[in-house]
């Protein structure tokens, strides 16, 4: 997936509703050329799916330009119609509820309380109902990612919702050490920073020394 995570993690960005839809284009036409087999969805970023004449235009754009197999949109608790008339048009959707940046100001852990999580299961329901292929669950609480998981028959994808989801997902600088920032959510497999910084020093001091390049490096 591309993400409009990579509005901060890769442009260095204040937030993720900073990016413009031909960025993003871009970014997932330069991965496209990657995938061979893998489903390859496409964030719609924000302001780019306010209405369902805006969503089909920019949705079929980003198909025809990336080839993806599908683009994710936000849930802001009403735009199930959106979702359902994308589906309507032949465009694969997957949904995204719990936490969404693109209209939520703060972060917090969703679905604590009673409501909340209510809400949350209608959200799923009303998603898969719209014809969605996939939902992601990101930073719900385990007990309600779990009851969301069984009452729907769409694969569910998590992030900071748990190992009972029927899938995962990170954002890959998070996962490889490299954004600088890491949530509670997040494991890092590895610190690239610190192996980029090690190495990009043993660059510099090697030709500081006159170690580099040698005979073997140069025509």
């Amino acid at each position: 997936m591309v993400g409009d995570s990579v509005a901060t993690a890769f442009y260095g960005m204040k937030n993720t509703k900073s990016i413009s839809l031909d960025t993003m284009i871009n970014h997932a036409m330069a991965v496209k050329k990657a995938i061979h087999k893998s489903t390859f969805v496409v964030d719609m970023p924000f302001n780019t799916y306010r209405n369902i004449k805006e969503a089909k235009k920019n949705a079929k754009k980003i198909l025809k330009r990336t080839h993806c197999d599908g683009v994710k949109l936000e849930s802001n608790g009403k735009n199930f119609i959106i979702i359902k008339n994308l589906v309507k048009s032949g465009i694969p959707v997957m949904g995204h509820i719990g936490y969404t940046p693109q209209y939520k100001k703060t972060f917090k852990p969703q679905g604590l309380k009673k409501n909340e999580a209510r809400k949350l299961i209608y959200e799923a329901e009303q998603i898969e109902k719209a014809g969605a292929f996939s939902i992601v669950l990101e930073c719900i609480s385990p007990k309600v990612a779990k009851k969301i998981t069984e009452k729907i028959k769409i694969p569910t994808i998590g992030i900071g919702s748990s190992n009972l989801c029927d899938g995962q997902i990170l954002v890959t600088d998070d996962l490889i050490g490299l954004s600088g920032f890491y949530p509670k959510f997040v494991k890092k497999y590895l610190d690239l920073e610190k192996i980029i910084e090690k190495t990009i020093k043993r660059f510099k001091e090697d030709v500081r020394k006159g170690k580099f390049p040698k005979k073997t490096n140069t025509y």
